[in-house]
């Protein structure tokens, strides 16, 4: 691969991110340096963290990346919970966003055993 952009797991967090940036957009004006900071901040987080771990020239160096991105995925579940019990997302829009967590937690994992199982060949 060329570019981090043919990474699907870079794809799928940086959809997630689109996503949360889009969903915030109605939160009420008190959460913007609040919440939609928080939540806003941890998608990213995930999506740059995949990106930075990438480039690394180590295996070991790209996990610890990936494994702050996981992390990140993480809050970002936490925060997107906390917003549908406070009302500001709906059931239907925060079942979307789990399964979209969901994958990309899942190809987070997939990825780091192929980084894994690769490391072990060389």
């Amino acid at each position: 691969m060329k570019t981090f952009r043919e990474l699907i797991v870079w794809q799928k967090a940086h959809r997630l991110t689109l996503e949360v940036y889009r969903a915030t957009r109605g939160f009420p004006r008190e959460e913007r340096y609040g919440l939609v900071s928080q939540v806003r901040r941890s998608a990213a987080s995930t999506a740059t963290n995949i990106v930075e771990g990438y480039k690394r020239a180590s295996v070991k160096e790209n996990l610890r990346f990936l494994n702050t991105a996981d992390g990140s995925l993480e809050e970002t579940k936490y925060h997107l919970l906390l917003s549908r019990d406070l009302g500001y997302i709906g059931d239907d829009d925060f079942k979307n966003f789990e399964l979209l967590c969901d994958e990309v937690g899942r190809l987070l994992c997939g990825y780091q055993k192929a980084l894994i199982a690769k490391a072990g060949k060389d």
